[in-house]
């Protein structure tokens, strides 16, 4: 940046991406945070921005990125909004105090002689669909092919 953009130095980016509700700094683009900067230098000057507070600074450039990145911000509370209800729909019913689904099919391989903790964290790990695949295939291929049709 030029000399120009002295005040661009006060911006605490962390502050920033809170406000924007935001996971990292890499989801804003670089080159919307130099038109943001840019576009807060032409309206306002660059002497006045020197004059403000870093959090009154944060908040015009956080409004400034909010015009700029309208499109990714949509995309990423929608993200968050299907995360959530996914997260509902799977885990809601523990909220309530209610019943985990067992399939009584998991039962048939479970050992009798097997310690209660043992049996949570199977039952567990199948509610939460982290199956480990321990039945011993070899379910490896090297060559990725397309399975789904018939070759003559």
């Amino acid at each position: 940046m030029s000399e120009k953009k002295n005040w661009s130095y006060q911006l605490d980016w962390l502050n920033i991406i809170s406000i924007l509700g935001l996971d990292s700094i890499t989801q804003i683009p670089e080159y919307k945070k130099d038109k943001a900067i840019k576009r807060l230098s032409k309206t306002y000057g660059d002497n006045v921005l020197l004059t403000l507070k870093p959090n009154e600074l944060d908040e015009l450039v956080a409004n400034e990125l909010i015009d700029l990145m309208r499109k990714e911000l949509t995309m990423h509370a929608r993200k968050q909004e299907k995360m959530e209800r996914e997260f509902k729909n799977r885990f809601g019913t523990l909220k309530k105090g209610g019943i985990i689904p067992i399939n009584l099919n998991d039962l048939k391989d479970i050992d009798p002689d097997v310690d209660l903790e043992e049996l949570i964290k199977y039952f567990s790990k199948k509610f939460r669909g982290e199956d480990d695949d321990t039945d011993g295939d070899d379910d490896y291929d090297p060559y990725d092919e397309d399975k789904s049709g018939y070759y003559i």
